[in-house]
């Protein structure tokens, strides 16, 4: 207790950068476990060392004190070696990104970019195999009344996972599955069919007109595989794009969904509402050219 007074006692303004050094390296080093298999180690070393720095401060223990300086001098060396695969993996971060992303929490790449990856890898595929696949992206309407229709999932986006559930002879093939904020919400979902005036082919199927149906009803992105002929195709706005190869469609998702996503965290609270508004306002104003034109 008298060293703590003391301490307090010779305090000085100049001693602050020291403390926000020492302050800097606790935080760089929390950084850098956090999320790691260290991290727990770390909070009962820092733990024991709490309790013990208090009974070495408030009671004035003498072979107390003799015991923690030799535990002090031994953990100088034990800590390196405890924690060694986690200061090799920063020392390495350090060479290869610099120090600049030397704390980020970013990863190489975003959740939208994995997910636009998952789903170009899985149509390729599909696409080689001629298996039907029907794959629709949320933004900003809501699809809880189509999440509603198919079987819940919550499920980490792989390829792998879109090539399972699309395989003709699952139980979830036959019908769409959703993705919202990066995650596969639900599969097997029911989606309304167009209602026909965008169909530049009267000839599309099933699949297809959902693909169409949910881009017309919402701002949902619709990612269609025909189980015919293989091609891969994206309904947005009540339009489809067809014929497209695995970088087309990376392109074109990236395009329309990862941008989109970027806006939508940028913009003020109230736009989705207004964009919904107009896109409303335009489908009824073209319901409106088309019956007067009958």
């Amino acid at each position: 207790m008298d060293r703590l007074i003391w301490t307090l006692d010779t305090f000085r303004w100049s001693d602050v950068p020291d403390l926000l050094v020492v302050a800097a390296m606790i935080f760089a080093a929390s950084v850098v476990l956090r999320g790691t298999q260290a991290a727990p180690l770390l909070r009962g070393t820092i733990l024991v060392v709490l309790v013990i720095g208090f009974f070495a401060t408030v009671l004035d223990w003498v072979a107390f004190r003799w015991l923690l300086n030799h535990i002090i001098t031994a953990a100088v060396v034990a800590i390196p070696i405890i924690f060694q695969p986690e200061l090799r993996r920063w020392l390495e971060r350090i060479g290869r990104t610099g120090w600049r992303d030397l704390f980020s929490r970013t990863p190489a790449f975003t959740d939208d970019e994995q997910v636009v990856g998952a789903i170009c890898a899985a149509a390729a595929r599909l696409s080689e195999r001629r298996h039907g696949a029907l794959i629709v992206l949320e933004r900003q309407d809501s699809l809880d009344e189509f999440i509603a229709t198919g079987v819940p999932m919550d499920a980490h986006v792989s390829p792998q996972l879109f090539l399972t559930v699309f395989w003709p002879k699952t139980e979830l093939h036959d019908g769409a599955v959703i993705l919202r904020q990066g995650r596969v919400a639900s599969a097997a979902s029911v989606l309304p069919l167009s209602s026909g005036r965008n169909l530049t082919d009267r000839k599309l199927g099933t699949r297809h007109r959902a693909g169409l149906g949910i881009s017309e009803v919402s701002d949902a992105l619709c990612v269609i595989v025909s189980e015919e002929t293989g091609r891969i195709s994206v309904a947005n706005r009540g339009r489809m794009i067809r014929r497209l190869d695995a970088d087309r469609l990376r392109t074109i998702l990236t395009a329309f969904y990862t941008s989109a996503r970027v806006q939508a965290e940028m913009a003020w609270p109230w736009s989705p509402l207004v964009a919904r508004a107009r896109g409303e306002w335009a489908r009824l104003r073209d319901r409106g050219s088309g019956r007067r034109a009958a």
